[in-house]
């Protein structure tokens, strides 16, 4: 059966978490370079920037999208209540690591359940210093600067790595690859059919969130239970 979309659970979330981090930026190169596994998925007629990130030497490729500068794959940075898909490190070379809402926003897993109030804007979480986690604001200008919500999905998403026929145009070399989630109880969804983003607005346990599907050509935004683990994909700071 094909996978639509989660009905959104509310559930408990266990583990505490701070961090600190730093980065830095590095030149322009094509799509053919080491990145974290992920470079076969990249658009080869896009000008790729690379973000070093100093934490842990992990080097991701960046896109220039309109206005914004995204990484062009998702974040991979290990944290406590973050996971491989299917606890496979080559799926995390592939899709980075799936996160719980508070891991990713780089607070104490109480969030999971909790209202947090803090400022929506260049939060940091869980990605490298100068980059923030998106706020809803900026992914509706990313899908904006792609076309607009109903054309979005298929802009965004690569041109392999979807079921059911579902493979995108990659059209301004963001790449989004089906990396699925995980739910609280450890379980995987089936990757192939869902790439799903936090951003940093959320309410006792329900977080926003960004999402493509690989039957439809839209995005759209939703609200999920905080406690399952999805990607995290950063931007730039201006």
């Amino acid at each position: 059966m094909k996978q639509k979309q989660r009905i959104t659970f509310f559930c408990m979330a266990a583990a505490a978490l701070i961090l600190a981090a730093c980065s830095s930026d590095s030149s322009t190169g094509s799509a053919n370079g080491s990145g974290t596994g992920k470079s076969s998925y990249l658009n080869p007629n896009i000008s790729y920037g690379t973000l070093s990130d100093s934490r842990d030497g992990q080097v991701y490729y960046t896109v220039v999208i309109g206005t914004q500068t995204w990484m062009a794959e998702n974040l991979n940075y290990a944290v406590d209540s973050s996971w491989c898909y299917e606890n496979s490190v080559d799926s995390c070379a592939k899709y980075g690591r799936l996160y719980q809402w508070a891991a990713a926003m780089a607070l104490p897993a109480a969030y999971n359940d909790a209202a947090w109030g803090g400022s929506d804007a260049n939060h940091q979480g869980a990605c490298p210093a100068g980059w923030h986690i998106p706020t809803d604001a900026e992914w509706t200008t990313l899908e904006n600067a792609v076309g607009g919500k109903d054309v979005a999905g298929t802009a965004l998403k690569s041109t392999s790595g979807w079921r059911w026929d579902g493979n995108g145009t990659d059209a301004y070399g963001f790449s989004a690859l089906p990396a699925s989630s995980r739910d609280s109880s450890g379980g995987f969804y089936i990757a192939g059919g869902n790439a799903d983003f936090w951003s940093p607005t959320g309410y006792d346990s329900g977080g926003s969130y960004w999402y493509l599907n690989s039957d439809y050509a839209y995005m759209r935004t939703d609200f999920l239970d905080k406690s399952l683990a999805i990607s995290v994909r950063c931007l730039k700071d201006f």
